[in-house]
């Protein structure tokens, strides 16, 4: 286009200043002479502000000016620029008033007229602004452009700015190759050789590229090799192409020729104003995300590459590269990925390359998974309650959309709503009966909320949806009317089988204890049965049964009216036992402590009385005076009997009252309470209506016992108990019946530990007493699910004062009784010591002056050694407790560790079995709140408080030692050290040999168990060298007897038995060393013992699995031939990987729930899970298979088809294989078939001893007839170690045996075998050929009938 103006030559002038004033800048008085013609171009800021001079003045701001020049004569261009460029610069402004400093002036952009058009170009160091190339057209006599370069030269005249703009500096990072050998000095800057070089090359460097625009100096970095490679950069502005080989032109030009510059090898990289964009910004898995490299370098050679994973990006399926040049002014190269992943996450790199240009730019992008937080189970009632499913993304992100699926049997839609802003989708559904029938309770759907960015990424979550019908329950439909002591169930039945929580309460919202109730699930149902074997007046009321799903409830209903009646227990009677003269009278009563309406009469065999009552404050009884004279039966015992009945029409009857009938001439005792008897008579008669203080109506219990000794009664035993303890005891046997026992049990600790505090005087002197509160302790020790630590306290305070020193006495009063009270209190204190949870209290400490305790809970994350001590100052006993971690780790968490020590409670235990040995130290019992699964051992130390008396025994007291009725037992427990001051105590569980199979070992104390040990140890000991044995006569003898390909598998069969036998007797040896020697192994460690048993067990079984399939096959499928290579894959799998998958399938289906192993010992689990199973179903079957086998092949051998005729060798391996399993799988059979008789509780001793000792040798039994009897392996060995005398005379031998083996067909033995299978006369195994082969046949067969 043509200039809007008539000029010849305009210039673009870059005018920097400093001024402290408003400017008014006048540059005629500076160029006036050459410029003709100056304007401010039109709508452009004439001044624009840079940056502020520090003076002392106010401030100097420092502007650029652009400034525009027209002259009409072109040939001023030159004299201006030689004239600008000798202006010595800062220029300074009024010398009176200086407050303006010109700083530089540069000529920027030049135009010159082209005929009828402009040509607009940019000086040295300066270039078109982008904005001012995309919307014009380069000068075609420019050719377009410069390589590289978007524009240098725009037609016309710009209306106006921006005109052309200074280049950045930029640093070229360089490289240069010398054809001179590389020499280590240059790897040294300090060397002279590196001097040097440094010198030269920078002044060559210096020299060549000073014709650079903008440059600014140049340094060498340093030398590598490659022949000599020379790095070095250089800072310019962005030179072109034509430039910079001009410049390496002069560069080798003034360098010296010995360096040998080559001027191909010149290399340059830049880091350019290159824009890297990113789009999405935020980028999730499965995204599409483009990377775009934007550069001013025009060029299409564009590469990328991951710099993390090495790799050179090509276009591929997930990889797409488009690279182009945009409006002639810029390069764009694109690189796509699809569906990306968190590995294509780091660093990518795009390099364009124009010729000896480099150009890179890096950017790194992060991969983010997309988290949806979600529920992943939920339970929904289906009452058509609406219910909301939630989705919400962790990830903030631009999502377009969010979807919901369902997957399952049942469809019930919902409707979603989506808040895109939150990142939250909500999904409401609504279920009904109608959608969800009973029998479809317990559906699961599985809905899925899935979440899609913009970009094509998606995330989703399953959220699995339970459906619950609501369940229709039926009752008992009969009404349940019962009298006190009576028994009544009520059975509530639902029809869905999916709840929550069953339970029962009263019409007062009290929760029935648990132990009253049973609940049972089925396929399309469940029922809960309420039982109360013994009802009382608390149970009179209306009861709910309710099935619990989520926060729905099922709930029915059912009446309990409970008549009153006495229990049997609550009738006292009197008397007991009376002697009645023949002619005389005696008072018999019933007494009761309520006034109800009741029918009582008095029975004596078929006679009857009516009873009188007799009210007296709050008890009531029943009397009648017997007169004696009304029977006929002197000189005899008869029973009476009370017999209640209430309203009704329900009875009781009370215990029975013996009445004696004695002459009078006999009677020399009378009294008018105990009434008469002869000499030597024992009475007992209740302390409430005896003589004893405190008798005669008072509310006491027990008994007295009197004797007749002359004319009196005598006292001879007192039981009774005090009135506040009998009161107690009355309310613990009610309690144990009660629907609301629970709550009503920490009131009755606190009373107990009350009242024992106020009769410990009586206590003293009342053995009945005494007693009485060891039975209430042991009747409530059995009601707690839980103790809280106040409950505890006061189980301990009474605990304390009935194990005062002065209260021995009355203990050993109740010894002399014969009673296990002693023991029945120790395992009293054990069971509330187990119920205990401490909740958050970390311990829990209590200390008395006969009782102490000390408890810790098991925090899972910071499990720490349990040691406890215990100092009685009084008694000068003490002791410790000590659990390591290693066995607390393998407790549940949460888990409570409580120790309880008495100092005087070994006084008072009885004797150990032997009736000898009474402990004479602590006792300490510790206990723990959880389940345990695997044993763990316990470390107790004690004073030695009698270190004269002998060697020391650690023992425990065993509660189920005396017919349950407790004792001493050192099983498991053993002293670790002893000395004068301190004995150590090591308990654990010792194991036999035969718990190998058994789920009811032998008591390890025991001579069984004893015997045991010795038969294992022994045995083991010589089946693992029978085995090492068998192996290493294997190995000698391996070429010898493989030459075939039968015999070959035969052999590696016996070998894989031999070693996988061999490794699991030393696994189950070196366990059981370990574990009797009173060293428990930790958790972990016994379950890797146990996994690698049970795997080598099962594959000696499975290669004898594999032996006699391979036998079968050899036999039956004679014309089919597998190769040697098949043969041994299928054994290996059958030998390995079965028993691999059935070990590892158990191990992963119990050891999760701490199930895999017993708790005593390092085997498979019985009680619990039955895993044990996984072991014997296959070996048991497997011995049955064989055993089939062996009949099949047998008979096979004996009446084979036509065309059956194997060669000799294989047939020789045949026989040898089918002697080893005819004689080895009844060995096992027998051996594993006694193993699972042990599996059962209450097996005969007798199996136990059998399956040590077969088990124990089976090594030796697979040397002997699996190795040994073959004798192809003793010829093998006799001509590996025997002298050749003895090689023939062996021969000789086997020749004259072979003539007429004991089994041959034609010797009689053989005959009568054949004829078990119908055949008669002589047969041929194999068509002779020699005298070798018939000798070879003849042993053959003597080896598999043998």
């Amino acid at each position: 286009m043509k200039s809007p103006r008539r000029t010849t030559l305009c210039l673009m002038l870059l005018v920097i200043y400093s001024s402290q004033a408003t400017l008014d800048l006048n540059l005629e008085a500076i160029v006036h002479p050459l410029i003709l013609h100056e304007r401010e171009l039109p709508g452009e800021e004439p001044l624009r502000q840079r940056r502020a001079v520090a003076t002392g003045s106010p401030a100097a701001e420092e502007y650029t000016v652009d400034v525009e020049i027209s002259v009409e004569n072109a040939s001023f261009l030159e004299p201006i620029k030689a004239y600008l460029n000798s202006l010595s610069f800062p220029i300074q402004g009024n010398s009176t008033d200086r407050v303006t400093d010109i700083l530089s002036i540069q000529v920027t952009t030049v135009c010159r007229p082209a005929g009828s058009e402009t040509w607009c170009s940019c000086e040295t160091g300066y270039k078109w602004p982008q904005e001012r190339c995309l919307h014009n057209i380069t000068c075609p006599e420019h050719g377009s452009s410069l390589p590289g370069h978007g524009c240098s030269c725009l037609k016309g005249l710009p209306p106006k700015g921006p005109f052309c703009q200074l280049q950045r500096d930029v640093t070229l990072r360089m490289s240069v190759r010398l054809n001179v050998g590389f020499q280590e000095d240059l790897r040294n800057i300090s060397s002279a050789l590196y001097r040097s070089y440094k010198t030269d090359l920078e002044t060559a460097f210096r020299k060549g590229y000073s014709i650079l625009p903008g440059f600014r100096w140049v340094t060498v970095t340093g030398f590598r090799p490659g022949s000599v490679v020379v790095t070095y950069d250089v800072q310019s502005t962005t030179p072109s192409v034509e430039l910079m080989h001009k410049a390496n032109e002069q560069v080798i030009q003034n360098l010296n020729q010995t360096y040998k510059m080559d001027y191909n090898s010149f290399q340059a990289v830049t880091s350019n104003e290159t824009k890297f964009s990113v789009i999405p910004q935020v980028i999730f898995e499965g995204d599409t995300v483009t990377l775009s490299c934007e550069n001013e370098v025009l060029s299409s050679n564009v590469s990328w590459h991951h710099v993390e994973r090495h790799f050179d990006i090509q276009n591929s399926s997930r990889f797409s590269i488009y690279t182009f040049v945009l409006n002639n002014m810029t390069s764009v190269s694109s690189l796509t990925i699809y569906n990306i992943t968190q590995r294509d996450a780091g660093e990518y790199v795009c390099k364009l390359i124009l010729d000896i240009f480099e150009y890179e730019s890096r950017n790194r992008i992060s991969v983010m998974p997309i988290r949806i937080l979600a529920n992943e189970e939920m339970k929904v009632v289906c009452d058509n309650s609406p219910v909301s499913l939630s989705c919400c993304a962790e990830n903030n992100a631009n999502w377009s959309k969010v979807e919901w699926k369902q997957e399952g049997k049942i469809n019930i839609p919902g409707n979603p709503e989506t808040d895109i802003d939150s990142g939250c989708s909500t999904y409401t559904l609504k279920a009904d009966g109608t959608q969800v029938p009973s029998g479809s309770s317990g559906t699961t759907v599985v809905y899925t909320c899935e979440f899609v960015s913009a970009h094509g990424a998606r995330g989703s979550k399953d959220i699995k949806v339970t459906f619950i019908s609501v369940a229709n329950l039926t009752i008992t439909p009969d009404p349940i009317s019962v009298s006190e002591g009576q028994n009544f169930s009520i059975k509530c039945i639902s029809d869905v089988s999916n709840y929550d929580e069953v339970y029962w309460n009263t019409s007062a919202g009290i929760k029935i204890y648990q132990r009253f109730y049973t609940t049972r699930r089925y396929l399309h149902g469940a029922e809960s049965v309420l039982t109360v074997k013994t009802s009382t007046r608390e149970w009179n009321g209306t009861y709910h049964c309710i099935f619990r799903y989520s926060n729905s409830y099922s709930i029915a209903t059912k009446d309990v009216t409970v008549h009153p009646l006495p229990l049997v227990s609550n009738i006292m009677v009197d008397p007991l036992e009376a002697s009645v003269s023949c002619s005389g009278f005696h008072l018999i009563q019933c007494c009761i402590e309520e006034d109800e309406d009741y029918k009582v009469t008095f029975h004596m065999g078929s006679l009857f009385f009516l009873a009188a009552k007799e009210v007296n404050r709050n008890q009531v009884c029943y009397k009648h005076n017997f007169n004696a004279n009304s029977v006929s039966w002197c000189s005899r015992s008869i029973d009476v009997f009370c017999h209640f009945t209430n309203a009704a029409n329900n009875s009781v009857w009370s215990q029975s009252m013996k009445l004696n009938l004695v002459p009078g001439e006999n009677i020399t005792c009378h009294d008018p309470i105990l009434g008469v008897g002869e000499p030597g008579k024992v009475v007992q008669k209740l302390c409430q209506f005896s003589k004893a203080p405190g008798g005669t109506g008072s509310p006491v219990g027990g008994t007295v016992t009197y004797t007749c000794v002359g004319s009196q009664w005598k006292e001879t035993r007192n039981n009774c108990i005090s009135a506040p303890i009998n009161s107690l005891l009355l309310l613990a046997k009610a309690l144990i019946q009660s629907p609301s026992q629970e709550e009503k049990l920490p009131t009755y600790l606190r009373d107990l530990s009350a009242s024992t505090d106020q009769v410990k005087h009586e206590i003293l002197s009342s053995p009945g007493s005494l007693g009485a509160i060891i039975n209430i302790l042991d009747l409530l020790s059995t009601v707690p699910m839980q103790v809280n630590s106040e409950m505890m306290t006061h189980v301990l305070s009474t605990v304390n004062i009935i194990l005062n020193k002065p209260v021995l006495s009355t203990w050993k009063v109740l010894q002399q009784q014969h009673t296990n009270q002693s023991s029945q209190l120790l395992h009293s204190v054990e069971r509330f010591s187990q119920a205990l949870k401490l909740g958050d209290n970390p311990a829990l400490s209590f200390s008395q002056a006969n009782v102490q305790m000390s408890s810790m809970v098991i925090r899972p994350s910071h499990p720490k050694t349990y040691e406890q001590r215990f100092v009685f100052s009084e008694a000068d006993l003490w002791g410790n407790v000590v659990i390591d971690r290693c066995q607390l780790g393998d407790l549940q968490p949460e888990s409570s560790v409580v120790t309880v020590a008495f100092p005087t409670l070994q006084a008072i235990l009885a004797q150990d079995v032997q009736k000898r040995n009474f402990a004479n130290n602590l006792v300490m019992t510790t206990t723990i709140s959880r389940y345990i699964t695997t044993p763990f051992r316990i470390s107790m130390t004690f004073k030695n408080s009698s270190p004269s008396l002998g060697e020391a025994k650690c023992v425990f007291w065993n509660f189920s030692l005396a017919n349950h009725t407790g004792g001493w037992d050192s099983s498991g427990c053993h002293v670790e050290e002893s000395n004068e001051d301190n004995i150590t105590c090591i308990c654990d569980h010792l194991t036999s040999f035969s718990v190998l199979m058994s789920a009811d070992s032998p008591d390890p104390g025991s001579l069984l168990g004893i015997l045991l040990d010795i038969i294992s140890y022994i045995g083991l000991g010589f089946s693992i060298l029978s085995l090492a044995a068998c192996l290493v006569v294997e190995s000698v003898v391996w070429k010898s007897v493989t030459k075939n390909r039968t015999s070959y598998m035969r052999h590696v069969c016996i070998v894989n038995i031999a070693a996988s036998l061999l490794v699991a007797d030393t696994w189950f040896i070196v366990v059981a060393a370990i574990q009797d020697s009173h060293y428990v192994l930790c958790r972990t460690a016994c379950v890797a013992a146990t996994f690698f048993i049970h795997f080598f067990y099962l594959s000696g079984f499975f290669w004898m699995l594999t032996l006699g399939l391979m036998l079968f096959y050899r036999l039956v499928f004679i014309l089919h031939e597998a190769s040697k290579s098949t043969q041994k894959a299928i054994a290996f799998f059958l030998g390995y990987g079965c028993p691999l998958a059935i070990a590892i399938i158990t191990v992963g289906a119990t050891q999760p729930r701490g199930v895999y192993t017993r708790k005593d010992i390092c085997w498979l689990n019985w009680e619990d899970t039955k895993a044990l199973l996984a072991f014997v179903i296959p070996a048991l079957i497997i011995v049955v298979v064989n055993v089939t086998i062996t009949v099949v092949v047998i008979t096979k051998i004996l009446r084979p088809s036509i065309g059956d005729k194997p060669c000799k060798q294989e047939k020789s391996s045949l026989f040898q294989i089918g002697k080893s399993i005819g004689v080895l799988t009844p060995l096992l059979g027998l051996t594993w078939g006694f193993g699972l008789a042990t599996v059962f509780p209450g097996t005969n001793l007798v199996f136990h001893i059998v399956f040590a000792l077969l088990n124990a040798f089976q090594g030796l039994f697979i040397l002997l007839f699996g190795c040994l009897w073959d004798l192809k392996v003793q010829e093998a060995l006799l001509n590996k170690f025997s002298l050749s005398r003895w090689s023939s005379q062996h021969s000789k031998s086997t020749s004259i045996a072979s003539s007429t083996p004991v089994f041959s067909m034609s010797s009689p033995i053989s005959r009568r075998f054949n004829n078990l299978f119908g055949k008669t006369g002589t047969y041929n195994v194999s068509t002779p050929e020699t005298t070798s082969s018939s000798v070879e046949n003849s042993s053959s067969a003597y080896s598999l009938l043998n």
